[in-house]
């Protein structure tokens, strides 16, 4: 399992903050996202969706994120983090009291929230460095460096060790011209000659796996004389 299946609950009444952090969290690879806006819906969904991580703000319309975390720590440990407008040293002492595991003062950088999500998963969870590294999203398709699986809904497929370094190359120059020749060094890293239309092969099943539409590719574009490009 890695960093970014767990599933971060966000408990916060604001439709638009919802929205706007459940939208940082995707895009950094966290994408099982669930929402609440109230202690009673928190509850509920808490039973259903076992969440990995909770972030809780504490006014809520039913009452307040610190008697929601009592509740939630006499039948789990799950990690949470308080998001709240209160700044105070009282209200931060008394939730880090409480069995919170962070608390951030609103209003924050989404780069912050993400650091401060990841570091409390990777110390929970103690999962392994290779595991934390972010997939690459590509529309509705998800490529997991650190299983080596491309997902798109319900469908997995594993990458063979030739096609997961090909598209490690690519994303790790996204949107630059990635030339045949380095493709063919970072593949079998032995000098490129004779190997242009094995490349060929393993682009076209590495399409099999990543588009939606393989004979007209979205994301993994050739870049004709030059090489390939991903998008």
């Amino acid at each position: 399992m890695t960093l970014y299946d767990y599933t971060i609950m966000l408990v916060d009444d604001e439709p638009e903050l919802r929205n706007m952090v459940k939208g940082f969290l995707k895009e950094a690879g966290f994408y099982k996202v669930v929402t609440a806006a109230s202690c009673l819906e928190a509850k509920e969904k808490f039973m259903t969706e076992t969440p990995g991580l909770v972030l809780l703000d504490v006014m809520l319309p039913d009452g307040d994120g610190f008697e929601l975390l009592k509740q939630l720590r006499r039948q789990s440990e799950v990690p949470v983090i308080f998001l709240s407008a209160r700044d105070e040293d009282e209200n931060r002492l008394h939730g880090l009291g409480l069995g919170a595991d962070d608390y951030i003062t609103k209003p924050f950088l989404p780069r912050e929230l993400i650091l401060r999500v990841t570091a409390v998963l990777k110390r929970v969870y103690r999962v392994h460095a290779l595991q934390d590294e972010p997939p690459l999203l590509l529309g509705q398709c998800r490529v997991d460096f650190g299983s080596g699986v491309v997902r798109r809904g319900d469908t997995e497929t594993t990458l063979t060790a030739k096609e997961y370094a090909i598209i490690r190359k690519l994303a790790e120059n996204r949107g630059r011209i990635v030339t045949i020749d380095a493709l063919c060094d970072a593949v079998w890293q032995e000098g490129n000659f004779g190997y242009e239309n094995t490349l060929i092969v393993h682009i076209r099943r590495l399409r099999e796996k990543i588009e939606e539409d393989p004979s007209h590719p979205k994301y993994l574009l050739t870049v004709r004389g030059l090489g390939y490009k991903l998008v």
